[in-house]
């Protein structure tokens, strides 16, 4: 293991320092929503989070944490856009420059959104590029510091933040969750919400979701061993197209996860179209498959108190009309 492990503590540190920086997104809850599980369901909306996803949090913290000296290089990621768009802002806000690698069919609202925060963005092909290793040899040539998406004590500490949110508004409603649905690429912010239960609520059952194709949490679980995807997968979630789960996330989730449950296109669809008509939230693909898998009973509600996690709203208008229209 290249590094510790995070711990509870760390997620409770994260909060307290990227507090200032990021929006605490509100609890949504809707009858229908109950009606149509059987359950109570609490849902943390991170589309409407700076940046519009949850990545923000991750980011942010890890950023904070680079010592002075190594801020004057700047930081380097790979990401299919979120994440690239939370290292931009995050940046931006420290003063250091970012340089973002993204596939070339990454969505162009992510492209153009992660720009517009000042970063420099080079393209890469998601399915013939070790997108870590490009990663470290552009960090190397520019002498600047390694941000990963997921696989990083201090990203995984960050996005564990908007679940501690979650139970503490979940308990100010006297409520208190049975379990929670959490969608799931390299496993960073599932690993970082199994962290924050473990300290605030460890009663509750953390499931991830993975898109149909790409189910390498729930196959790794299965095998207790990482597991890769074979890329052929389609890529209608890119914000989860992660090829295996990260060393320590794995290492986190192993002990941690109740399971992990597979939603197809269809059920993806259904839910970007709940979020919008009922909710009135705009949902990309990847940041919908937890309430996917909520409305097709694939992470059981009935009588229980369940959390679902949101996780990003930044879809391109012609996918968000086929969703709409399906």
């Amino acid at each position: 293991m290249s590094a510790s492990l995070p711990t509870a503590q760390d997620v409770r540190d994260a909060a307290a320092r990227i507090a200032p920086h990021i929006v605490r997104t509100p609890m949504l809850r809707h009858r229908l929503l109950d009606q149509m599980t059987g359950g109570t369901i609490l849902v943390k909306p991170e589309v409407l989070q700076r940046t519009g996803s949850f990545k923000l949090r991750g980011a942010t913290n890890a950023a904070m944490r680079l010592p002075d000296a190594a801020r004057g290089a700047g930081v380097v990621t790979h990401s299919s856009g979120n994440h690239g768009q939370a290292v931009a802002c995050a940046s931006a806000m420290l003063g250091m420059p970012a340089l973002i690698a993204m596939p070339m069919d990454a969505p162009a609202i992510k492209v153009e959104s992660t720009k517009r925060w000042g970063a420099e963005v080079t393209f890469f092909d998601r399915r013939t590029t070790d997108r870590e290793t490009l990663a470290s040899r552009l960090a190397a040539e520019r002498g600047g510091t390694v941000l990963p998406p997921f696989d990083h004590p201090d990203v995984i500490a960050g996005q564990g933040t908007l679940a501690l949110e979650l139970f503490e508004d979940a308990k100010a409603a006297g409520l208190t969750l049975d379990g929670l649905a959490v969608c799931t690429g390299g496993g960073g912010l599932v690993a970082g919400c199994a962290l924050a239960a473990e300290g605030a609520s460890p009663g509750t059952a953390i499931w991830a979701v993975e898109p149909e194709g790409w189910d390498d949490t729930k196959r790794s679980l299965e095998a207790g061993a990482r597991i890769a995807n074979d890329g052929q997968g389609e890529t209608i979630c890119d914000a989860l197209l992660s090829m295996r789960p990260g060393e320590i996330t794995f290492a986190v989730n192993q002990p941690r996860l109740a399971g992990a449950v597979v939603v197809t296109r269809a059920e993806v669809f259904r839910a970007m179209r709940f979020a919008f008509e009922h909710l009135k939230i705009v949902v990309e693909p990847g940041g919908a498959v937890a309430l996917a898998a909520v409305l097709a009973s694939k992470v059981d509600a009935r009588g229980k108190v369940v959390g679902v996690v949101i996780s990003g709203g930044n879809v391109d208008p012609a996918v968000f009309a086929e969703a709409l229209a399906a």
